[in-house]
C-alpha cells in the first residue's frame, strides 16, 4: 500500500468533474430505474476487483455514491494504493437503490482508469527495483482529469511531473529551435523570470550530446531531460553532467526496457504511457441479491 496517499475526494476541483459528470449522465433523470424501482427501495452492492492491479479511486467513488445518497452506509475493505487480485471486494455500500444505480457507471469508470493507471505505474516502479531513479507522469493526460490521473499515478508508487505549463520553465525542442539554439533559450527563461519575478525551475530537453554540453554551460538550471536516447547515451550523458543538474530520460522508454535504463543512474524517468494509453482494470458494481 502506498503510504500518506493524500485524499482528494473532497478537493472543489475534484467535487466539480464529479458533479458535472453526474450532470452528464443523469439530466432529466435515471429513467430506466424510476420507471421500476421505488425511491424507498434498499439495497446494497459490492464493488469487485476481476482483475490483478493496484486500486485506486475508492475515496471518489464513496464521493460519488454520498452525492446521490447522503444517507448511504460504506465499509471499505480495501484502500487506494494496496493491491488486489480477482475476485477482490473493494468496498460494500448499503443505501437507496435509486442511489446506488445513479452512481454506477461513473465511480466504474473512474475507477476503473483509475486504477488501471496506478497498475502500470506500479508495474514501472517495480521493473526500477532497488535503483534509486523516480518514475515520472507526463502532461498526455485527459483533459479536465489531470488533478485525478496525475493522483492515480502517485496511488501505483510513481510521482509527479509538472502539473501544467504554468508550474515550471520547460524548454523543448520547438522552442529551442525558434530561439536558435539551447544556449539562447535558457538565457531568455532566466531574463523572463528575473524580469517577472518568478521562482520557477528550468528543465531544458536535449537530443545529443552536444547539447547536453551547452546546456551544461548555462548552469544553474534545475534538470537536463535526455530525449530518446538509448540507455548508452544516457550512460554517457549521466557521466558527463556529474551530478551537477537533475537528469531525466524521456522517449523510447517501456516495461520492457526501464530497468535498463534505471541501471544508467538517470534521476528521473518520465514515461507518457502511464496516462495516454493505459488499460483500464477490470471492475464490477454488483446489487447483492
Amino acid at each position: 500500500m502506498v503510504q500518506n496517499l493524500e485524499d482528494i475526494s473532497q478537493l472543489p476541483e475534484v467535487l466539480n468533474i464529479i458533479q458535472q459528470a453526474l450532470k452528464e449522465d443523469i439530466r432529466g433523470g435515471d429513467h430506466s430505474s424510476l420507471s421500476c424501482i421505488s425511491e424507498d427501495k434498499i439495497s446494497t452492492a459490492r464493488l469487485i476487483f476481476k482483475d490483478e492491479g493496484v486500486a485506486a479511486g475508492m475515496s471518489i467513488a464513496f464521493a460519488i455514491l454520498r452525492l446521490n445518497d447522503p444517507d448511504i452506509e460504506i465499509q471499505a475493505y480495501i484502500n487506494d494504493g494496496e493491491k488486489v487480485k480477482f475476485g477482490d471486494i473493494g468496498f460494500e455500500a448499503k443505501g437507496k437503490a435509486l442511489g446506488l444505480l445513479k452512481s454506477e457507471r461513473l465511480l466504474l469508470n473512474i475507477m476503473q482508469r483509475l486504477s488501471g493507471i496506478a497498475t502500470v505505474t506500479s508495474k514501472a516502479v517495480e521493473k526500477i527495483g532497488s535503483n534509486p531513479t523516480k518514475v515520472l507522469d507526463t502532461r498526455k493526460t485527459t483533459p479536465n482529469l489531470r488533478i485525478l490521473e496525475k493522483w492515480a499515478v502517485k496511488a501505483g508508487g510513481g510521482h509527479n511531473h509538472r502539473f501544467g505549463l504554468f508550474d515550471m520553465i520547460m524548454l523543448k525542442d520547438n522552442h529551442v529551435d525558434v530561439v536558435g539554439g539551447i544556449s539562447n533559450a535558457i538565457r531568455k527563461a532566466k531574463e523572463y523570470l528575473n524580469a517577472n519575478q518568478l521562482n520557477l525551475g528550468i528543465e531544458v530537453e536535449t537530443r545529443n550530446l552536444e547539447e547536453v554540453k551547452q546546456a551544461l554551460e548555462e548552469l544553474p538550471i534545475q534538470r537536463i531531460m535526455l530525449d530518446n536516447y538509448s540507455p548508452e547515451r544516457v550512460a554517457e550523458a549521466v557521466q558527463l553532467i556529474a551530478g551537477r543538474v537533475e537528469t531525466e530520460a524521456s522517449g523510447g522508454i517501456t516495461l520492457d526496457n526501464i530497468e535498463e535504463y534505471a541501471k544508467t543512474g538517470v534521476d528521473f524517468i518520465s514515461l507518457g504511457m502511464l496516462t495516454h494509453s493505459v488499460k483500464s482494470l477490470d471492475i464490477s458494481f454488483k446489487i447483492k441479491l
